[in-house]
């Protein structure tokens, strides 16, 4: 495997791990092999099932079993939709399917000591693989970030330190601090999308070996729809699959900038007014991979949405009565789900999955803030 510099096309082998190119822009993976039915590992319940798709050797693989997310079938708003659910795993987020890969990438390439900025869920998986590697790890988050994501991270032993100011203010602290230690950013270093492709791969293989309709993810940074495009498409290459499923990505309203330059109908940012919002985890005003999220969502036939902070709650309450408890979020799926089915965008006879990210248990006290719970007293 090989690193691609998304601005010069320069190629640079894997054997030294880089999170940028020269140029200072991002690197993408060249393609993957793929695999096929037959070499999936049916003996592993973790991602590593499809090691042999993963440009990872596997020798390397710290693992604590992530992967394998029930896929629960339940109607939304009277329409038969799927729910795939991420948050129940080791972390309590869909970032273990990264980070695994990413974590296990950087141990063999002899990193011992690695940053990341995150509002949350990043640094609590990338703070307990790293500990499962025996490296060290220090974490910039938001002073807005709630104290369970941080009291996780902390309890892993990183190195925990709030910064003042917006989600961005955070990402560039971070990259002002990577000339120090190895930046490990989620959304800056490709092996971690190699990582969430495996979601495609589970999806097709929980499916029957077939893709679904549709997908829709909560959309922040975008490594689920980037992942979702790159596993689909080695399937694709390797005739496991007919057609790519569409790719949906919701934003909350307070922060769209996907969603802005998705409407535009072209590839170039849009600037956005940016206010605060319940879906932390999705609130990044200025995303790395922008274009190529963007680009993604148009390839698939999919849309980018974006919903109301009271959407946002509707939709939180609506999934807590399914026995659904996630954080503010991933609720944003669901309610991008209720947009698409109102239009007709998404229809009822259609496959369609919607990746629930995290778990509510990091967000207890907001949720029981914004649903205003109050136990009946006797």
């Amino acid at each position: 495997m090989s690193y691609v510099d998304s601005v010069s096309g320069v190629i640079y082998p894997d054997d030294t791990a880089r999170w940028c190119g020269d140029s200072g822009a991002y690197l993408n993976l060249a393609p993957g092999a793929g695999l096929k039915r037959g070499e999936i590992d049916a003996g592993d319940r973790s991602v590593w099932r499809y090691a042999q798709a993963l440009a990872v050797d596997r020798r390397h693989a710290v693992s604590m079993g992530e992967g394998g997310t029930p896929l629960l079938s339940r109607n939304w708003q009277g329409t038969p939709v799927q729910f795939k659910l991420e948050f129940m795993m080791p972390t309590g987020s869909f970032k273990d399917r990264g980070m695994t890969v990413m974590v296990s990438y950087l141990k063999s390439r002899g990193i011992d000591h690695v940053l990341e900025d995150s509002s949350g869920n990043a640094g609590a998986s990338l703070s307990a693989y790293a500990a499962a590697a025996g490296m060290r790890c220090r974490i910039l988050v938001p002073e807005t970030a709630s104290y369970p994501k941080i009291a996780q991270i902390a309890a892993c032993g990183a190195d925990v330190v709030t910064v003042r100011g917006t989600r961005q203010d955070v990402a560039d602290a971070a990259l002002r601090m990577s000339s120090e230690i190895f930046y490990a950013s989620h959304n800056w270093q490709p092996f971690f999308v190699e990582g969430t492709k495996t979601l495609a791969y589970e999806l097709w293989e929980s499916l029957g070996f077939r893709a679904p309709d549709n997908v829709i993810t909560p959309l922040g940074y975008g490594s689920n729809v980037l992942g979702l495009e790159r596993g689909f498409d080695e399937l694709l290459r390797n005739g496991e699959i007919t057609r790519m499923p569409k790719i949906f990505g919701v934003q909350a309203a307070n922060c769209a900038p996907c969603h802005a330059t998705w409407q535009s109908g072209g590839e170039a940012p849009v600037p956005v007014t940016v206010t605060a919002t319940v879906a932390e985890g999705i609130a990044s005003s200025q995303p790395t991979r922008l274009r190529e999220v963007v680009r993604a969502v148009r390839r698939s036939g999919g849309a980018i949405a974006a919903v109301s902070e009271d959407e946002i709650v509707s939709a939180l309450g609506g999934l807590a009565r399914m026995g659904l408890y996630v954080e503010p979020t991933c609720a944003a799926a669901a309610a991008g789900l209720t947009q698409w089915l109102a239009s007709g965008v998404i229809r009822a006879d259609e496959t369609t999955i919607v990746v629930l990210t995290g778990s509510g248990l990091k967000s207890s006290e907001r949720i029981g803030q914004l649903l205003n719970l109050q136990p009946r007293t006797m």
